[in-house]
């Protein structure tokens, strides 16, 4: 750019009209250093703008004329507007039409613009300046463009690993509910299995057998999740999810390890949103697991009823004192996040006396 405009000032300085003064000493030297510093324009604008503007009204108020002697001038506007704020552009638009007016006047009108009045002289100086600013807002707008679109990305990014993350601890709980249940009940039932064998054979054999129906549930039940959590899966094959009028078949199972069950249903033969029996489920099948690994109580009462419009969801057991469901582990946690995923409440601890008391009000009308 400063060779370009070393050119063709250059050429527009050694030429002038006869009846004006030629160029000389001065000249030139104004034009060194005018070329000289458009070189450094994009450290300094200020400086540079100054420098230049002082030569270019050297040249007028020494009798130079000239279309081209300004450039240098307009070129150092330019950068000044480009790498500025619009208030420096607005305060050097003053500054440079106020300039470059009483130079004219100074000059004189056949020196300084034979063409016009002073007026067109103070107009000049904001071409350059309009033509930064323009240049320098779309730079802007181009890079809040980019910014956007970053954030967006991020955003997607953050929310893609939300989801990933809340799928997790979905996947995490389904199968937990599935396997803690069934693999505590037959380990129960291998225990009874191996005690019995050599003294009561009919009492192994029927535990082994119920181990194997253990079995056959929970691949029965893997299999339904694992089709349900894979994307792409059919219809077929797919197994229901479990509901209030299977707690019958899972009482039975925990009547097989040894703790007898008694189970209380009644929902007013009101047809229950499938969500908030399917939390149910897994919450009476979270206390009857805690109930066999850690109560170690001969009886447990479930009761699954609606009152007003909510069901309520208790399991207790009889445990010795200081043999809570559960001190730890995700047990807890699922029953309580099975609990709020329907806008429901979770509470559970101990009864007076002996035992363990797991209690859910789950909303039918909310779900």
């Amino acid at each position: 750019m400063a060779a370009v405009v070393a050119v063709l000032t250059g050429a527009d300085a050694a030429v002038n009209d006869p009846s004006h003064r030629q160029a000389d000493w001065l000249t030139w030297l104004l034009y060194g250093v005018s070329i000289a510093a458009l070189l450094v324009r994009t450290r300094w604008p200020v400086a540079v703008s100054v420098v230049t503007g002082a030569a270019c009204a050297g040249w007028a108020l020494y009798g130079h004329i000239g279309e081209l002697l300004n450039l240098p001038v307009m070129v150092a506007l330019y950068a000044l507007a480009v790498q500025g704020g619009r208030r420096r552009t607005l305060r050097t638009a003053v500054i440079a039409a106020l300039v470059s007016g009483a130079v004219s006047l100074i000059a004189g009108i056949d020196v300084a613009q034979p063409q016009g009045a002073p007026l067109l002289e103070m107009l000049w100086p904001l071409v350059p300046l309009l033509l930064g600013e323009v240049v320098r807002g779309r730079r802007e707008l181009l890079r809040e463009y980019a910014d956007r679109v970053a954030r967006a990305e991020a955003e997607r990014e953050w929310e893609a690993r939300r989801k990933v993350q809340q799928e997790r601890v979905r996947i995490a709980r389904e199968l937990h509910d599935v396997v803690a249940h069934t693999v505590s009940a037959m380990t129960v039932q291998a225990g009874l299995a191996l005690d019995a064998l050599d003294k009561r054979p009919e009492v192994a054999r029927a535990a082994m057998r119920q181990v194997r129906a253990s079995g056959k549930e929970a691949v029965r039940e893997l299999r339904a999740t694992v089709a349900v959590l894979r994307e792409g899966q059919g219809e077929e094959g797919k197994e229901p999810a479990p509901r209030l009028d299977q707690l019958g078949e899972l009482a039975e199972r925990v009547r097989g390890t040894g703790v007898e069950v008694s189970l209380h249903r009644d929902t007013g033969g009101r047809e229950l949103p499938q969500l908030v029996e399917l939390a149910a489920y897994r919450i009476v099948q979270e206390a009857l697991t805690n109930v066999i690994k850690h109560a170690r109580a001969p009886h447990a009462a479930v009761s699954v009823a609606v009152t007003g419009g909510a069901l309520v969801v208790e399991v207790t057991d009889d445990g010795p004192p200081g043999d809570v469901a559960v001190t730890g582990g995700y047990g807890l946690i699922g029953m309580r996040e099975r609990a709020a995923s329907v806008g429901g409440s979770f509470e559970a601890g101990p009864v007076p006396g002996e035992g363990w008391r797991v209690r859910a009000v789950l909303p039918v009308e909310a779900a």
